[in-house]
């Protein structure tokens, strides 16, 4: 037993020598047969090499077919020996049958990796399924031609950009030409995966003519201009200081005995005379943006956010102020002129109300940065801002209650039928003011200078009194003068199919219009609003500035820090 033990472990020993030659093999068999393997067996159970860690083997891995279309299946099908388990990525498939087959609908070409394992380890095969580019009918389009308009403070209705052709599936996005194209409405937004244009709350206003893209899954692109057209809602602003206001007070002669004012600081320069009256402001966009200076009224808890003025700015009167994120920016903020943000805060929780005005707003996200800004902390008093100190508009004047807007036009009526009543200066600009303001202004930002009755010159940006005014002046019109249209002024005939226009004009006779900035001359300033006519506004243009005539409101006056008045 001791021989045979130790020849079957020699055996056993020469079978684990680094040689696979045959003769070897056949010369340890033939040894073991003399011996008795059964004897070798007994004393060692170890398996022999050809049975000890192989790994499994596979026999076939194909995808049938190779190549389908989108939303098409394949057949997955293998044939394995020796695996205790088989997976197949990408996916989470397994099985521990040795052969079969699972179907997979890719929607890309995709590579396909059979995975056999045993304890020895893994081995891999792969296989490709090809899926082939389709189209859906021609090249790539948004078809998509117009959305709803909507309404500003309301929830947007809902609009779905559509888009065919190309290779499926497309992404959306609003064109990258921010110089010739504004943004979507504040307030609303675009979902880049499905199209689909929402608001919770919309807060521009006018006509918006932005372009949408649409890239499918190879990058080709297809562009779209579609127009929004949106209601304003801006009844707020009539309701902005007292009633005993300069800027609600009446100026025609007839109801007020008002004179003429005779300073030679007064008249507007008589080279802007023969320029008609422009409405800069309207219901269609004008190229692509909404015509106008947008406003905005939120709830007395609308939460503050950070505002900071640019180094390089002017005066700023609050570092925080109730700017929602919606809040429209004249021109949009793809803008890159006067961008007015104005926002109106209701009254509320132990608050007064309050206006919130910014020149050049631009919204970073959750703050807001301006080049200037002004605070009237209580909307209800009459207080006007520090002589000297200036607003968002060279005349140091509030923007919101001076614009003309749709709903004081409107009244009870519709847009083309409106029975509303402008009560307030509209705000104006000339090409240049004269470099001095009168009351209800504070500030001016001007050329020229006059003297006195004694020839002094009379320091350039301050205020001068219609009272007691300048011998002279080498320029006119001074920031915050009030004109109203001439009695002799016949109304244009156009007004009779023009409604819109017709109250506009009844305001310049009974209001007048305020110079409030340097601009175009002839410029009116209103609201954008899609209730605007722009064919019915451009009757007013029949009228030109020599129609007008300036008013003397001294006698009004209480304090030049006041709006109030004293009849």
């Amino acid at each position: 037993m001791d021989s045979a033990g130790s020849f079957c472990g020699s055996v056993l020993r020469f079978q684990g020598v680094q040689s696979s030659g045959w003769d070897r093999w056949a010369a340890a068999l033939t040894l073991l047969g003399s011996v008795g393997l059964a004897g070798c067996n007994s004393m060692n159970s170890s398996k022999p090499p050809a049975e000890q860690g192989s790994l499994p083997t596979i026999g076939s891995f194909t995808a049938n077919p190779t190549g389908i279309s989108a939303g098409a299946s394949s057949a997955l099908s293998w044939t394995t020996s020796g695996a205790t388990r088989v997976a197949i990525a990408p996916g989470t498939f397994t099985s521990t049958s040795a052969s079969g087959s699972t179907n997979v609908s890719p929607i890309a070409t995709t590579i396909y990796t059979l995975t056999a394992t045993n304890s020895a380890g893994p081995v891999t095969s792969k296989a490709t399924v090809t899926v082939a580019a389709t189209t859906s009918g021609g090249p790539l389009a948004i078809t998509t031609a117009s959305c709803p308009g909507g309404t500003q403070g309301a929830a947007y209705a809902g609009c779905t950009i559509v888009a065919s052709g190309g290779v499926p599936p497309y992404t959306y996005s609003l064109s990258a030409d921010v110089v010739d194209y504004p943004p979507l409405p504040e307030g609303m937004s675009l979902d880049a995966g499905t199209g689909v244009i929402s608001s919770p709350l919309i807060g521009g206003q006018g006509g918006y003519t932005p372009e949408f893209a649409v890239a499918d899954s190879t990058g080709a692109k297809a562009t779209q201009d579609i127009g929004f057209a949106i209601d304003g809602s801006n009844a707020f602003l009539a309701g902005i200081f007292p009633s005993t206001s300069i800027f609600h007070h009446r100026v025609d002669a007839a109801t007020t005995g008002l004179p003429v004012d005779a300073s030679p600081a007064a008249p507007m320069y008589s080279g802007y005379l023969p320029e008609t009256v422009k409405p800069f402001f309207g219901g269609d966009a004008y190229a692509n943006f909404p015509n106008g200076i947008p406003a905005i009224e939120v709830p007395s808890n609308q939460p503050d956010v950070a505002v900071s003025t640019n180094v390089n700015g002017y005066q700023s009167y609050f570092t925080s102020g109730p700017i929602p994120a919606y809040a429209p920016v004249e021109g949009t903020g793809n803008s890159n002129g006067d961008r007015h943000v104005l926002v109106y805060l209701e009254a509320g929780g132990g608050n007064n109300p309050a206006l919130y005005e910014m020149w050049q707003g631009i919204y970073l996200g959750g703050p807001w940065t301006d080049s200037s800004n002004a605070l009237w902390p209580d909307a209800s008093s009459n207080a006007l801002t520090e002589q000297g100190n200036g607003t968002s508009d060279a005349a140091g004047l509030p923007v919101g209650p001076l614009l003309a807007n749709a709903d004081e036009v409107i009244g009870t009526g519709t847009p083309s039928a409106p029975n509303g009543e402008v009560q307030h200066p509209i705000r104006f600009t000339l090409n240049h003011m004269l470099n001095y303001w009168v009351w209800p202004a504070t500030q001016t930002a001007g050329v020229g200078y006059c003297t006195d009755a004694e020839g002094n010159a009379i320091g350039v940006e301050s205020e001068i009194s219609q009272s007691t005014p300048p011998a002279s002046c080498t320029m006119s019109g001074a920031a915050g003068e009030i004109y109203r249209l001439k009695a002799s002024v016949a109304t244009p005939t156009c007004a009779a199919t023009s409604p819109q226009a017709a109250i506009l004009i009844a305001g310049f006779r009974d209001y007048g219009i305020i110079l409030a900035d340097n601009g175009d001359s002839g410029g009116l300033i209103g609201t954008p609003d899609a209730r605007w006519n722009d064919d019915d506004l451009s009757c007013i243009a029949n009228l030109t500035l020599s129609d007008f005539e300036p008013v003397n409101v001294s006698s009004l006056m209480v304090s030049n820090d006041s709006g109030e008045t004293s009849r």
